[in-house]
């Protein structure tokens, strides 16, 4: 397994590190949430901007991206813009889509990019060359809000991400019960003991999968996600209650 470095943080190594999303549409309550994220103790920022009410305004993404920048100083940024398919607020066409995550890679705001890698395949590589050409690091992601796909299907999806050549493998499922949950573990266990050679993100949303969220140390998911304000998924915990379960966890690994 080879930690990916971003600013100040090793992800896939250590505690699983937390990312707490800003989900609000008005610059200033997204600066506000940036600034309670900071002071609540996160490792790394989700910047959620199909939030965002400018957000097919390339120029004020851009500007907003800047001053997300200077309120969170050090602490990198996720970009994120989660299509209606898979649970975002609104809908977005592949070109546009396109254009957003590559000039939000170009800003140099920018420390990750999260690609959908349900979306079109040529845009979904085009995503990657350009994040990497800049430096940027790609979160290839993949949330299913209808079920929990079989171990063997998970595990096929995460693969298919690795191939892809993105940074960091991340998937994310809903149980209809506790089986589910193991399902998505016993998944998370394989792929990263077998296959994965980068970090992996793993969870099971709502109340029944906030067992995944904490346990990733064991299992092997490097990153969870937590709120300091609004939550962006079902079953996101408070970023300081996340906090103090892992570190006791850790103790205790």
């Amino acid at each position: 397994m080879n930690p990916v470095i971003v600013r100040n943080i090793k992800i896939g190594e250590g505690i699983p590190k937390i990312c707490a999303p800003i989900a609000e549409a008005p610059r200033e309550e997204i600066l506000s949430s940036a600034k309670n994220i900071r002071e609540a103790g996160a490792d790394l920022v989700e910047w959620r901007a199909d939030w965002y009410e400018d957000v097919f305004d390339i120029k004020k993404v851009e500007e907003t991206a800047g001053e997300l920048r200077r309120v969170l100083g050090n602490m990198p940024i996720l970009f994120t813009f989660r299509t209606a398919e898979e649970g975002g607020e609104r809908g977005i066409e592949q070109e546009a889509y396109l254009a957003l995550n590559q000039k939000a890679a170009e800003s140099g705001y920018i420390d990750l990019i999260d690609v959908q890698v349900f979306i079109e395949n040529d845009v979904v590589k085009s995503i990657i060359e350009t994040a990497h050409n800049c430096g940027v690091k790609v979160v290839a992601s993949n949330h299913d809000f209808l079920g929990t796909p079989a171990e063997e299907e998970i595990i096929s999806r995460l693969r298919g991400m690795q191939k892809l050549g993105a940074d960091i493998l991340k998937i994310a499922v809903m149980p209809r019960g506790a089986k589910d949950v193991l399902t998505l573990l016993a998944a998370t266990e394989k792929m990263y003991s077998e296959y994965a050679d980068r970090p992996l993100i793993t969870m099971s949303m709502a109340g029944k999968g906030v067992i995944s969220r904490v346990c990733g140390e064991v299992f092997g998911s490097a990153i969870t996600f937590g709120s300091a304000g609004k939550a962006s998924a079902p079953g996101q915990m408070d970023v300081e209650d996340l906090k103090t379960v892992l570190e006791i966890l850790h103790r205790s690994f």
